[in-house]
């Protein structure tokens, strides 16, 4: 049993070529599987802040502006 292990793993004398192909092909194939799970993540991170961001703006519009004369105790203004 220990020979025939040992003769699977030599792989017929071409071992210095099969296994870095094994290890480069389940290296891209990990980082097929794990790229579109960081890309979500980055997108989901990359809309919640626009989102944020649209959000603070809508408040900041809507906010009553001492520039506009507004939310200072003051009446309307007449013409």
């Amino acid at each position: 049993m220990s020979h025939s292990l040992q003769s699977f793993f030599a792989m017929g004398g071409y071992a210095a070529y099969v296994w870095p192909a094994y290890g480069v092909f389940f290296t891209v194939l990990l980082i097929d599987w794990l790229a579109p799970q960081f890309r979500r993540r980055r997108l989901l991170r990359e809309l919640r802040g626009r989102l944020a961001r649209q959000d603070a703006r809508k408040e900041r519009a809507s906010a009553p502006s001492p520039l506009r004369g507004e939310g200072w105790g003051e009446g309307p203004r007449l013409p």
